[in-house]
């Protein structure tokens, strides 16, 4: 019996001494995100170094405070402070930065370089936890200042008084599409991007730089996550969900990501006016591989397959508009369904050579297929009369004198495959520690089959109204019609084009002082050839040229302030919806839009509160020539396709950032912004995304008695855009707004684990994070109308502009767990 006993104390004893250690590792990077090799890794005497890939493991002794040194000979050293417990294990990856003393703060770090260059960062963490009813990146982009959108199931943005179509989105340096044929919001259903697997996400406003490629307004470069070790997530809620696993091989050169999720707008669109029956299908998958076979190259691979089917059958609709005084309803009722379905393929290969130290190479091949269709027939019978307004009578409320009533038939047989290959190559070089040159050529080949045909009959107390732009005039029931019948609207045309573009971009940076102050130079020019072919017809080669400056200053003073200057020429060369015009018809010879640029920029830091804070304020103006002049329909854009206008832009834009509640980060924006345009020297008028006013919130808070619960709040407020015309109807004869679009998303969370709040719970422990949400969406229910519905009441001649409202008070429970 004793023997036992003496063999479990030392048992015991063994299994207590293998238990006082713990763990650190994790994979060292340059500042350009490539793995550093040999790196020392030590504490006291003890330690390890870094393999091909940058990864380092080393024991530590647990429940003592320790320091570990990260040194290498061609970088500064990097020191963390740690206190580990038994057995754990801590991820820790450093950022090594060059060993160039005179190189200022300003310049060497990465946040640094991007707050010279005008870029905001944004935390993925914040993406994924603050609510809205289209999560993710684009709903964080919407509070940004001079960031414009009034549907909320819409992923699109409108920038500076730009258009849907004119920002740019990048994935790992690789540009992405959207889908062509959809008009509304509720269509939409997915983002490209999958926000579980993104690592980064940088956005720009304008002045960007001569490596983004030739769009006017905007820039979004995101980054996916490489991964370090095994993850897997989980998301669900009443809209869908989404998984995402990620793993990376024992010796550490092949890694994986991949994402799958599905989405169901039916919550959202039941809130609606229009009663429906409402079966959407939203699905995609996404995944990318990583090889790194040397510390030389790099490989990667990115694919995504989606998608869309939109099943919608509407019902019934009633909208009340009007005055207190004279109150008028819409009554409409439906018959017929529309079924639209957007598949798409996007495949890209990825290459980085990096030969020394000062020189890398990248080669990039991307392919992007998408195969659309847009079927529908509807039937809308409409009542449009007086509302019943006397409190107590049996009929309050209801209709009792119909001004006018008709039908209007939309039918709509639309196809279209879109084929897009790009091949790039790009160039980095470090001449010096002060001196970099840049530069990359790419080859664009669209090919693209699109059929349209569109049909829309309105007929108003049983007579036919044709088309306004036709000679005759039909004036029933007070003279007899004898002309031809004719629909409202029709549009016919098949159109095969092909597009082959030749771009290319050189740059050069320079960081220096004056005196003790610090100042960085970017300066670069773009070129960029296409030509268009249509059928039998095939356009000239065109060809614009883009110079493009930055300048930041930095003075050495006890504030610490950036001051910037950024600019140049910035040419849309047409895609290929630009160049579709009113009848569908391509336009082989559009110009490409031209804009100057100019904006002036301040970024203040500072601490309130003995919390960091920033003020970044911007003033900008744009010089718009070669305009080509568009409706916004919903999410649809129509151009005319003619350049026949001139334009300008001109705004404010503020953001205040930092920790207003310790350990989070929230942002006020506030923006101001005109836009004209003049079109055939008629004068100029307001561009349907004049904005003017808007102001965005984004709030992070938590109990201070109950951490685990956490609040999240986005609020958005803009001034009403220009509601826009009935089709084919003078623009200028109508420059009325739509109301003011407000609306506030609330979040609630319960947090049991993540990385701060630990749960002594057995069943948690194969979690990392693990959280149970309610999400309110138009906390206050405000009634946002996206646009316009025209109807005419056949006695008065008169047009209504009845407001298509969007969607009412909304609640959503949502689960996340990762493990």
């Amino acid at each position: 019996m004793k023997n036992i006993y003496l063999i479990l104390f030392i048992l015991i004893i063994s299994l207590t001494s293998f238990g006082q250690t713990a763990r650190v590792k994790g994979v060292i990077l340059d500042e350009f995100n490539n793995p550093v090799e040999n790196v020392s890794v030590k504490y006291g005497e003890k330690g390890t170094v870094t393999n091909a890939n940058g990864f380092y493991l080393l024991d530590v002794p647990s429940n003592e405070k320790i320091t570990i040194v990260f040194s290498h000979i061609s970088f500064k050293n990097s020191v963390v402070t740690l206190e580990l417990k038994s057995n754990e294990d801590f991820e820790f990856n450093p950022v090594m930065n060059a060993n160039v003393q005179e190189i200022g703060e300003v310049i060497v770090s990465g946040t640094s370089k991007k707050r010279v260059e005008g870029v905001t960062t944004i935390d993925p963490v914040i993406i994924r936890k603050i609510p809205g009813a289209n999560a993710g990146i684009e709903n964080i982009i919407k509070t940004l200042p001079g960031v414009y959108s009034n549907n909320e199931l819409s992923t699109s943005y409108a920038v500076r008084g730009g258009n849907y179509d004119e920002n740019l989105v990048y994935v790992n340096e690789i540009e992405v599409y959207r889908p062509f044929l959809i008009r509304s919001g509720q269509q939409e259903g997915l983002s490209f991007t999958n926000t579980d697997m993104v690592e980064n996400v940088d956005f720009s406003a304008g002045g960007f730089q001569s490596k983004y490629g030739d769009k006017m307004s905007s820039v979004l470069d995101i980054t996916y996550r490489n991964p370090k070790k095994f993850a897997a997530g989980i998301e669900a809620s009443l809209l869908g969900g989404s998984v995402s696993v990620e793993g990376v091989s024992k010796n550490q050169k092949w890694s994986n990501i991949t994402g799958i999720r599905y989405r169901n707008n039916a919550l959202l669109v039941n809130s609606q006016e229009t009663e429906t029956n409402y079966r959407p299908s939203f699905a995609d998958i996404q995944t990318m591989f990583n090889f790194n076979p040397s510390t030389k190259w790099q490989f990667s691979f990115l694919g995504n397959i989606s998608q869309n089917k939109y099943n919608y059958q509407p019902f019934t609709r009633q909208t009340n508009f009007g005055t207190i005084d004279e109150p008028i309803a819409l009554l409409v009722f439906y018959e017929g369904q529309e079924k639209d379905e957007y598949t798409t393929y996007f495949g890209a290969f990825k290459s980085v050579y990096q030969y020394n130290d000062k020189n890398k190479l990248k080669f990039i091949a991307s392919a992007y297929h998408t195969q659309e269709q847009e079927y529908y027939d509807i039937l809308a019978q409409y009542r449009l009369g007086e509302v019943d307004s006397n409190i107590g009578s049996e009929t309050f409320g209801d209709v009792v004198f119909t001004r006018g009533i008709g039908s209007q038939l939309n039918h709509a047989r639309n196809n279209l495959d879109a084929l897009i290959f790009n091949a790039e190559v790009k160039g980095f070089h470090e001449l010096d520690a002060k001196k970099q040159i840049e530069w990359g050529f790419k080859y664009t080949r669209e090919d693209i089959m699109d059929r349209i045909v569109e049909w829309e009959v309105i007929d108003s107390a049983g007579f036919s109204l044709p088309n306004p732009l036709l000679e005759y005039v039909n004036d029933q029931p007070y003279n007899p019609y004898y002309g031809p019948l004719a629909p409202y609207q029709n549009v016919r045309a098949t159109n095969y084009t092909t597009i082959n573009r030749f771009s290319g971009y050189a740059q050069w940076n320079y960081r220096g002082k004056i005196g003790v102050h610090e100042y960085w130079v970017n300066a670069g020019v773009r070129g960029h050839s296409w030509q268009v072919s249509s059928q039998d017809e095939t356009g000239k080669n065109k060809f614009v040229f883009s110079p493009r400056f930055q300048f930041a200053f930095k003075p050495k003073w006890e504030k610490d302030m950036l001051f910037r200057i950024s600019g140049g020429m910035y040419a849309q060369p047409p895609f290929y919806r630009e160049l579709r015009d009113y009848d569908g018809v391509v336009q082989t010879n559009v110009d490409a839009q031209k804009s100057i640029h100019v904006v002036l920029s301040n970024d203040y830091s500072f601490k309130m509160w003995g919390r960091p804070f920033k003020l970044i304020s911007e003033a900008y103006y744009k010089n718009i020539t070669d305009a080509n002049t568009y409706t916004i329909d919903n999410v649809r854009i129509r151009y005319r396709a003619n350049n026949d206008a001139v334009a300008y832009a001109y705004g404010f834009d503020a953001r205040l950032n930092g920790e207003f509640v310790p350990g989070t980060e929230s942002w006020f924006s506030v923006g101001f912004l005109k836009t004209e345009e003049n079109q055939d020297d008629r004068g100029y008028i307001a561009r349907p995304t004049d904005q003017r006013l808007k102001f965005g919130l984004l709030f992070q808070d938590y109990m201070p008695n109950i951490p685990n619960v956490k609040l999240y709040l986005n609020l958005v407020y803009n001034t009403g855009l220009p509601g826009g015309s009935p089709s084919y109807a003078d623009p200028y004869a109508y420059q009325l707004r739509l109301n003011d679009y407000r609306r506030a998303d609330a979040g609630f969370s319960y947090v049991f684990k993540d990385q701060t709040l630990k749960s002594p719970k057995r069943w948690l422990n194969p979690f990392n994070e693990f959280s149970i949400g309610l999400e309110i969406f138009n906390l206050f229910n405000n009634q946002n109308s996206i646009t316009n519905t025209w109807v005419r009441d056949v006695y008065t001649k008169t047009q209504y502009g009845i407001p298509n409202y969007m969607t009412t008070r909304v609640f959503n429970v949502k689960l996340i767990a990762k493990l």
